[in-house]
């Protein structure tokens, strides 16, 4: 029987074909097969680089199926590459299935580092890096964007998104209704290419930015927003108790009640408490 292959994680540019390592060129010229998540898109960097290996489709739709085959060509023996259409591979790009499955049967995994998107606009923001949280593609649906935002607005550390260019603006509106419009923000647009550009405001002012210049939704981004400060996230945590205690007091008895015994329980001051009423009421809690 054969020794297992490797699988090796490839990282490809984001944009500038300059920022390909010279292990990840030899890495993709030497191995028996690359997988890639746009076969057509690989096709083009291999061609440039005057690289023949065999592609292999490999994406979101067909990994769960394709991770077990190509598995068994590695324990053949098989020396396989994944790359993702820009990037590092399994960065909200798939992968994760053919790695886990490929280290569960006793592959050898070596990565080959190179471009990240959320690593290079980090690396410029000029906000904390020491601690941060990569939360890669929000929810396309409003509602859902929203409701994840909201479990958000308390976190700390420093967030990192991706962002298709056609909802730039209807996510940094939401973040700015979520966060706050005054929280310290960076967009970073077209990263290592030619139209390379980054934003820098607070929520509110890269809102109005977005509205302004057209130029802001073309191309993907990275929105990295500041982390909550201490004073805002005990702030968010009184309101969410203060929230639940007029929610069930609200279900039971008349607004004006409601709220004369939320003041006593909480100890809130009664305009707080009452604007917080109304707009549960409404369904409308900001």
């Amino acid at each position: 029987m054969s020794a297992p292959g490797t699988l090796f994680i490839v990282a490809t540019p984001i944009g500038n074909r300059g920022d390909l390592t010279d292990r990840a060129r030899d890495t993709l010229a030497g191995v028996d097969l690359i997988a890639a998540e746009d076969t057509r898109h690989t096709g083009q960097l291999l061609a440039q680089l005057g690289i023949r290996t065999p592609l292999y489709a490999l994406h979101e739709h067909n990994e769960a199926g394709r991770a077990a085959e190509l598995t068994a060509r590695l324990l053949a023996g098989a020396r396989i590459a994944l790359v993702s259409d820009a990037g590092t591979p399994l960065i909200s790009d798939p992968g994760y299935r053919l790695v886990a499955a490929a280290a569960a049967a006793g592959v050898t995994v070596v990565p080959i580092p190179g471009a990240c998107a959320a690593v290079a606009a980090l690396s410029v923001a000029g906000l904390p890096t020491d601690r941060f949280v990569f939360e890669g593609f929000l929810p396309p649906r409003a509602a859902a964007r929203r409701a994840q935002l909201a479990t958000l607005a308390t976190e700390p550390r420093t967030l990192v998104f991706y962002e298709a260019p056609h909802r730039v603006a209807e996510t940094l509106a939401d973040l700015a209704a979520a966060f706050g419009g005054e929280r310290p923000a960076v967009l970073g647009r077209e990263l290592t290419k030619l139209h390379e550009t980054v934003y820098r405001g607070t929520l509110a002012e890269l809102v109005a930015r977005a509205a302004a210049d057209p130029n802001i939704a073309r191309g993907e981004a990275v929105l990295i927003v500041a982390g909550a400060v201490p004073d805002a996230v005990s702030d968010s945590a009184e309101l969410q108790r203060l929230d639940r205690l007029l929610a069930a007091l609200l279900a039971a008895l008349p607004l004006s009640q409601a709220v004369d015994l939320a003041v006593e329980f909480s100890g809130a001051r009664r305009n707080r408490v009452y604007e917080r009423a109304l707009a549960l009421k409404r369904g409308t809690p900001g």
